[in-house]
């Protein structure tokens, strides 16, 4: 499934990044950014409530395919700015991490 697919069958908004017709692989969803950095893998989702820089920091570091913010959770200023600088795709959404990841458990195995 691509990015762009994803996007819209979530409904998800761009915070930050350019959307691409990549495909992702795999998905982390975690809050610790020492586990996250051990843990996302290039080309996977990282889903999180964490707003500020170093979840760019670890995102670039990591490679990930984008970041999905969940609950509504917005980038603090200086994250946006950096992830902006560092073409790293944010996304958004309302939902809570558990529903995002049950509908992306969903909608890969149609």
């Amino acid at each position: 499934m691509t990015l762009t697919q994803l996007i819209e069958k979530l409904e998800l908004k761009t915070v930050a990044g350019s959307i691409n017709e990549d495909s992702f692989d795999g998905v982390y969803a975690g809050d610790f950014l020492s586990r996250a950095m051990s843990h996302v893998e290039a080309g996977n989702l990282w889903i999180t409530i964490m707003s500020n820089s170093n979840v760019v920091a670890v995102a670039s570091l990591t490679e990930c395919a984008a970041v999905i913010l969940a609950e509504g959770v917005e980038l603090l200023p200086d994250a946006l700015s950096a992830a902006q600088e560092n073409g790293i795709l944010f996304l958004s959404s309302d939902l809570t991490v558990y529903e995002i990841c049950v509908k992306i458990g969903e909608i890969t195995n149609e």
